[in-house]
């Protein structure tokens, strides 16, 4: 699907951004992968090449944005454009997840508000910007649930994903006339990455619930009754990514498997 594509992957050492790095791999496209650390997207990166596909690791901090810059002009003078951005950057959940809004200082609240939305501007500036010339380009980035769902002791989380659906829709609406499309990804939970582990012993003090209650608890509020796995994520992005997908814009894709209603 993605054969001869050129993708940069922000956050390509997490869970999801791994995913989405193999499976865009796979569907045969160049991806180039940068991480806050440089030991895990270089593992990556040896695991894709050893599968006899491209990939170059980078550590890039995904808020600098000189550092962004001098990045993608790497990409661009070694491969020649960029046909995908995906942003999958994250904030450690112990940072800002756990303290009910009534208790919460104001530079917790705005710090994921802060991260998650200028990564997301910056990656995706720098990315339209090379991609406007060509006349085509798929920018796309990860939100979740609490976009659109209230829930509890999220901080400013849910804010930070409402703010990146909404500069999805901007982003579309200003470069579809360049033959851009610009998408989020709304998973729901997946418990069989680290972060899920994170949030459930950032969200609930000992005793008052087990790993095992809250992996139930999170299949519970889906159709089919059960978690999403890695897998799934990653085989969406590497399908909308493509020209297959050529008619969706300036949404969020729902991969809430029925907990959301759009």
């Amino acid at each position: 699907m993605l054969k001869n594509k050129v993708a940069v992957i922000y956050g390509a050492g997490g869970a999801i951004g791994g995913a989405v790095a193999r499976a865009f791999a796979r569907e045969g496209a160049k991806v180039f992968l940068s991480g806050h650390q440089l030991a895990p997207v270089e593992a990556l990166a040896s695991e894709i090449v050893a599968s006899d596909r491209f990939a170059e690791a980078a550590a890039v901090d995904a808020l600098d944005e000189k550092a962004l810059e001098q990045h993608m002009q790497s990409v661009i003078a070694k491969a020649g454009r960029v046909d995908i951005s995906f942003n999958a950057i994250g904030v450690a959940p112990k940072e800002i997840l756990g303290v009910p809004l009534a208790d919460m200082d104001t530079e917790h609240f705005l710090l994921p508000i802060t991260r998650y939305t200028k990564s997301y501007f910056l990656t995706a500036r720098i990315a339209a910007r090379y991609m406007i010339p060509n006349k085509s380009g798929v920018i796309m980035t990860v939100t979740a649930i609490p976009a659109r769902s209230g829930t509890p002791t999220n901080g400013g989380y849910g804010a930070a994903q409402a703010a990146k659906e909404a500069l999805t829709r901007d982003l579309s609406c200003e470069l579809a006339r360049h033959g851009i499309r610009v998408l989020s990804l709304r998973p729901h939970g997946i418990p069989e990455t680290a972060t899920m582990r994170e949030v459930f012993d950032a969200k609930f003090k000992a005793g008052e619930m087990s790993w095992e209650q809250f992996r139930n608890y999170l299949a519970s509020t889906t159709h089919p009754r059960r978690t999403m796995v890695l897998a799934e994520v990653a085989n969406a992005a590497a399908f909308m990514a493509s020209d297959g997908a050529s008619g969706m814009t300036g949404t969020a894709v729902n991969l809430s498997m029925g907990a959301l209603d759009d």
